[in-house]
């Protein structure tokens, strides 16, 4: 099966199958992308002959015929214009001049199979699945951040061996490299890499250079960079480009390839449909919508191009009802010892599939007296709903993963690849279940409905409160609770012989509520955090010391926060450390005191106290002379483009100062930093630590004054 599949300008196609001996190409000039044509209201008695004779006499058609399809999970088969367009980029202009026909007396009509992906529409269309036959070899390809602007290279490393020099001597680098392995993938550190080589090609006259497998052709650019904001965070996303006959990862737009690995991304390759490199620079939301469209397609149904539904009528008090999220126990600020985490396995996903919630069988016509769905009164037909369909083999093969990865971890010699292998599938399944929830309610998806969204929260509601109700009935008692989670301890107003084995407990409720209740972890400790300005415990920051083993789970605090410079989180890790040795705050505030001492004496590295942020606009956005800003001014005189939706890092020298003084990048040449600003920064994370013991900053920075005058005190005594 093709790998990677490559569309010529001249219609031609080619697909690549990876073979022992090799990648071999295909050609084929005969395929024709198809999109359909509806009436938008199934009950419109709507005649498609007029569109029909239209589209006939359009040079870019090839065919049109009267089909019968489902234009939707809800619909009947209906009949639909069926367009066969001679070139794959026609589509969508086609598409578009249905909106255009106000002469035609062809009513309201919508366009189906639109907006898909080209590789993924020839897979889907001619049925071909694109997980390579044989293993796919790679070959890395990466430049400093300070090449990424230049139109010449100076510095490249290809296949982790740096080569410094002229373009010639970059260019037959890369040469040889390909010309020795061959490879099926090139991973880029930034897509640019691809039309800069080959502009330094035709300087240099190195006609014979050529990342490509055809000799027709070197590479096409398939979207250019963007800019894009998704729910209140802006992303950027660089432009794309092709090489036929291999696959490009840019590290800089990947996902799946960052989160996971090669292994992650074929497993998900297999369950959508879309080839590596279309997998690789596709959202989690993109590849779900892809599987969703598969299922469709087997069963007939025509896929919208732009969504359309409708919220059902729901009256003021059911809108008050669905309007909540899920179960919250908020946590009890403070240190708990002999804590439990219980956690239900992958819950929303698995309400999905044992609750039948699917957007074609939610609140149905044919059981509309039934309340189904707790608190909101929706019914749920008998029918299985296409979502389980696409779920339920998700969830059964993450769960035969996990298990293979406990075996293997188990054995007295464990196969490092195979367990690299594994997780990487596991943790690309993981992110697809992650998201198959929240895309129920949003708003642009292809199949998503609003009413799923609400059903699914309302029985992760009831199955949280009855755990909770049955766990506090065995002798326990709930500290906190979010989502699918709970942790509990024993209640100590009951006696251990009256107390339930919590092992027993689980197991029950996972047979009441057919969801795997799991037992995480059992900590000695867990101190849950107090938000910043409030005593109430903050719902995501925690952390512990997990019991029986040499380790810490950390949630929230700086530790886990990726701004944080190293040395930030060094340090909040060694205080975590010696509280758990001591659970003394003394002796925290004297790992804390060291710390401040190495930053006054400048003998922190550098390179620790890099803090890393994203850029949320144009550098002329801002209106305030923050931290970034004057990065971004660093970047701009050194011509370094950094884009909204990217990453920028700097060490920070001078925070006194509003200009681009303030900061340093990190690939300059930083000879100082601003001691007390890291200081601050260090107090915060400490803070985090103390919190949950009452302490704030204004009492730890009085106990490290006292503690620095009590040494300059024994100091002076000892002088004397």
């Amino acid at each position: 099966m093709p790998f990677t599949i490559d569309f010529l300008d001249d219609g031609r196609i080619l697909k690549w199958d990876a073979t022992d001996d090799g990648a071999v190409a295909t050609e084929r000039d005969d395929y024709t992308p198809r999109f359909y044509v509806a009436a938008r209201d199934p009950d419109a008695n709507i005649d498609l002959t007029a569109l029909q004779s239209f589209y006939d006499q359009h040079p870019d058609v090839v065919a049109t015929e009267i089909v019968t399809q489902h234009p939707g999970f809800r619909r009947d088969e209906e009949s639909v214009l069926a367009v066969d367009v001679a070139h794959i980029d026609r589509v969508t202009p086609l598409a578009r001049q249905v909106r255009q026909l106000s002469a035609y007396p062809v009513g309201d009509l919508a366009c189906f199979n639109v907006d898909f992906s080209r590789e993924f529409r020839y897979c889907l269309e001619e049925d071909i699945d694109p997980t390579p036959a044989s293993e796919l070899s790679t070959l890395r390809l990466s430049v400093p951040v300070t090449e990424t602007s230049n139109d010449v290279y100076g510095e490249l490393s290809v296949a982790g061996d740096t080569v410094i020099g002229s373009p010639t001597d970059l260019l037959t680098a890369v040469q040889g490299a390909l010309d020795a392995h061959d490879p099926d993938v090139l991973v880029c550190s930034t897509s640019e890499i691809v039309p800069t080589l080959y502009e330094m090609a035709t300087d240099a006259g190195a006609d014979d250079f050529s990342l490509s497998r055809w000799p027709d052709v070197d590479y096409q650019q398939l979207a250019s960079r963007s800019t894009y904001s998704s729910y209140g965070r802006v992303g950027h996303s660089p432009a794309r480009y092709n090489v036929p006959g291999r696959a490009i990862i840019d590290e800089s737009n990947t996902f799946f390839y960052g989160e996971t690995n090669l292994d992650g991304v074929l497993d998900l390759v297999s369950r959508s449909k879309k080839p590596v490199q279309e997998l690789a620079w596709a959202s989690i939301g993109n590849v779900l919508t892809a599987i969703q469209i598969c299922e469709a397609h087997d069963r007939g149904v025509l896929v919208p191009w732009n969504s359309w539904r409708h919220e059902f009528y729901k009256p003021m008090g059911t809108l008050h009802d669905a309007d909540r999220g899920g179960f919250i126990f908020a946590p009890e600020v403070g240190v708990h010892k002999d804590v439990h985490e219980l956690d239900f396995s992958s819950l929303y996903p698995n309400i999905i599939c044992t609750r039948n919630v699917s957007p074609d069988v939610i609140r149905c016509d044919c059981h509309s007296d039934r309340d189904d769905v707790p608190g909101l009164g929706y019914s749920i037909c008998d029918d299985r709903g296409y979502l389980v369909d696409v779920l339920q083999p998700i969830i059964d093969a993450r769960d035969e993963i996990k298990a293979a990865i406990r075996r293997e971890k188990e054995r007295d010699d464990p196969d490092d690849d195979r367990l690299t292998e594994l997780e990487g599938r596991s943790g690309a399944l993981k992110w697809i279940l992650v998201a198959c929830f929240g895309y129920q309610g949003f708003s642009n998806a292809k199949f998503g409905r609003i009413e799923c969204h609400e059903a699914i929260n309302a029985f992760a509601r009831e199955i949280l409160l009855s755990a909770k109700q049955r766990l506090e009935a065995g002798g326990w008692r709930v500290v906190h609770g979010i989502v699918d989670s709970i942790w509990v301890t024993p209640d100590p107003d009951v006696d251990d012989d009256d107390r339930e084995d919590l092992v027993a407990l689980a197991t029950e409720i996972t047979e009441d509520v057919e969801i795997r209740l799991e037992h995480e972890a059992r900590y000695d400790w867990v101190a849950f955090v107090p938000q910043r300005e409030s005593d109430a415990g903050a719902l995501t920051k925690y952390f512990g010391k997990v019991a029986d083993a040499d380790e810490f789970k950390v949630r929230g605090i700086e530790a886990r926060q990726r701004s944080t410079p190293p040395f930030i989180e060094k340090v909040q890790r060694d205080c975590l450390e010696q509280f758990d040795a001591t659970r003394s705050p003394d002796a925290v505030i004297d790992r804390l005191q060291d710390a401040v001492t190495r930053l006054h004496a400048g003998t922190v590295p550098i390179e620790d106290l890099v803090e890393r942020n994203r850029v949320s606009k144009p550098l002329e956005g801002y209106t305030q002379n923050t931290q970034n800003v004057a990065a971004l001014k660093r970047a701009r005189d050194q011509d370094l483009a950094v884009h909204p939706g990217q990453d920028i890092e700097y060490v920070v020298v001078d925070e006194e100062k509003n200009s681009r003084e303030r900061v340093a990048l990190a690939h300059e040449e930083i000879e100082t930093y601003d001691a007390s600003y890291y200081e601050t920064q260090l107090v915060r994370a400490v803070e985090s630590l103390l919190s949950p013991l009452g302490w704030d900053r204004t009492e730890i920075r009085r106990e490290l004054a006292e503690t620095r005058e009590a040494n300059v005190t024994a100091f002076t005594d000892s002088g004397d």
